[in-house]
């Protein structure tokens, strides 16, 4: 990977930070330290004006941040004694004032903005997927994609059925689509919701991959009952959506 590409391992960014990825620059090259006090002519392009419309959308709270504000100590002495007050800037120090990647790439995305820096395979033109539309429904997202993931890895169906492979698969992309509780853990019913919604093989057993299709040609006896092949029962009518 290039230096650019591990910035994309933050969760949460400056707003600096975040104005200089936009327009495609390394944030870790200096310029971060000291863009904001170049002059406006000398700054990188097209970082003014995404740098203020950053700022617009956080002071305005579209866009919701960990306000930070800089200061410094006030020295005096009184009557001999030594005091000292902290005086804080009103202004955000935008260095400091943070925001979630995911709130940043939904920002661009209802901007009209679908690539760059921050999509870097572009963005699925199912707008039903798109986490940035107003009628985005999670647990939909979630059934489509664990569907189109396992359908299309056939080693992960190997000796699972296939809700057992979409549970997996939903369990370990739970906070993408809402999937945990408030303390982090995996909301079990919600992943048992979406993975019946995915399921193409309702009456259970477990899929059989080409190389087992291959072994139970020549082998001469089938295996044991239950030996890999699990039994399950979806009933949708449970379903509480």
């Amino acid at each position: 990977m290039e230096s650019l590409d591990y910035w994309r391992l933050c969760n949460e960014l400056t707003v600096v930070q975040a104005a200089l990825l936009i327009i495609g620059e390394d944030p870790a090259e200096g310029s971060e330290e000291y863009v904001l006090e170049w002059e406006f002519h000398n700054r990188p392009k097209g970082f003014n004006a995404v740098f203020a419309a950053l700022k617009s959308a956080v002071n305005s709270q579209i866009i919701e941040a960990k306000i930070a504000h800089s200061g410094e100590y006030i020295e005096w002495n009184y009557q001999e004694e030594y005091r000292s007050q902290w005086k804080r800037e009103e202004v955000p120090d935008w260095k400091l004032t943070t925001i979630d990647v995911m709130d940043l790439k939904n920002w661009l995305l209802r901007r009209g903005i679908n690539t760059g820096f921050f999509f870097p395979n572009g963005v699925d033109e199912r707008s039903y997927l798109d986490a940035g539309n107003p009628f985005y429904a999670p647990k939909l997202a979630a059934a489509v994609k664990a569907w189109e993931a396992i359908t299309n890895d056939e080693s992960s169906l190997l000796r699972k059925t296939p809700k057992q492979a979409l549970e997996k698969w939903l369990r370990e992309h739970a906070t993408e689509f809402n999937l945990t509780k408030d303390d982090g853990t995996h909301n079990a019913q919600g992943i048992d919701q979406v993975a019946k919604v995915a399921n193409w093989k309702p009456e259970g057993g477990a899929m059989k991959t080409p190389a087992q299709v291959i072994m139970n040609a020549t082998t001469p006896s089938n295996p044991p009952a239950n030996q890999g092949f699990l039994e399950e029962d979806d009933d949708f009518s449970e379903i509480p959506f």
